[in-house]
């Protein structure tokens, strides 16, 4: 089945039950008035969730139509967003950046930061940058909301707590990456707001396209509607989902609604952009300059300006967008 979070005006919204072709929902408030009451009750809303779903499936029951800008994060604020480092390709490639160090370049146990979880943006919402001149970065990525996982879990437990499935926008100020690393705290002001596509989904709705605890799609970016990248989520995975709930729990237990992220989606290649249309391309802008400095002596390729438009899907082999898209222009606070 596939979920959504609907536009009330309140901070939570309202969970709806959405089709999977993604044109209808229909509320699910009789079962459970948002997602996080959904996850915390999910053995006992799960089924019913699902029983709703099959109906909306065989039109036993209308629906209202769909759009993107009625929709907020799935959960617009949750108890805790962490997001890792599956990708070793990716981290292979930033570590050159300034303010990065070649020790942080992971291959045994993978790196983790904790962002910003108190407002989560929505996949229309603009992504807000204090000023023009920070370097703003999209990072595309996979993210899965998890079970109750106490500490200390095991592989086993932590794929069991996999509770459902979406892509997101991980915005990075690049200019601020260096004094974030150099304080030794980790990052905090160079993480403004995460974005999250429309609709999240189970591991069963998903299919043979979600195994090994990865998800086996394309994640396509366009800027402007130029395509940027396409890479395979599944492809080129060093830590997968278990390995980095596991490592997240490793000296602590995680609540039902944490939000765990893949790290930017990353495919080994030697393309430099302009990518033609079978292209793989790159997930965040940061890659694609490391890329062109390797190859050409210095970055061709600029960082976003407010008014610039980047769309993030996961995108199947009828080229549908699975979990809707995320479709964000960069905005200037107070501009």
């Amino acid at each position: 089945m596939k979920l959504a979070t609907l536009r009330t005006g309140r901070p939570d919204g309202q969970l709806v039950v959405v089709s999977n072709d993604l044109s209808r929902y229909v509320s699910a408030g009789r079962i459970a008035a948002t997602l996080q009451s959904a996850l915390d009750d999910w053995d006992s809303a799960k089924p019913s969730l699902a029983a709703l779903s099959a109906q909306l499936e065989a039109n036993q029951i209308a629906g209202q139509p769909l759009a993107s800008a009625q929709v907020l994060a799935p959960l617009p604020r949750a108890y805790q967003w962490i997001d890792g480092s599956g990708y070793m390709s990716h981290l292979e490639r930033v570590r050159s950046l300034k303010g990065s160090k070649d020790e942080e370049l992971q291959s045994v146990r993978p790196l983790l930061y904790q962002g910003g979880s108190d407002s989560l943006s929505a996949p229309t919402d603009p992504i807000l940058v204090p000023s023009d001149d920070l370097a703003t970065d999209f990072e595309a990525e996979v993210a899965v909301i998890i079970g109750a996982v106490p500490m200390g879990a095991d592989k086993e437990t932590a794929t069991a707590a996999i509770r459902l499935i979406t892509v997101c926008n991980d915005v990075s100020l690049r200019k601020l990456v260096v004094d974030d690393l150099q304080n030794g705290f980790g990052f905090f002001h160079a993480k403004p707001s995460t974005s999250f596509a429309p609709v999240v989904a189970t591991p069963d709705a998903l299919g043979a396209l979600w195994r090994e605890n990865r998800l086996h799609l394309p994640v396509k970016i366009e800027v402007n509607d130029t395509l940027y990248g396409q890479p395979n989520a599944g492809v080129g995975v060093h830590f997968d989902f278990a390995d980095l709930i596991v490592e997240a729990a490793r000296t602590r237990s995680l609540a039902a609604g944490t939000i765990i992220g893949s790290g930017t989606v990353s495919n080994a290649h030697d393309e430099t952009l302009p990518i033609k249309q079978n292209g793989i391309g790159f997930a965040c802008i940061a890659e694609a300059r490391t890329a062109e400095k390797a190859k050409f002596g210095g970055a061709r390729t600029p960082f976003l300006k407010s008014g610039d438009r980047v769309r993030i899907a996961a995108i199947n082999e009828a080229g549908q967008s699975v979990f809707g898209d995320i479709n964000q222009t960069v905005r200037v606070a107070g501009a």
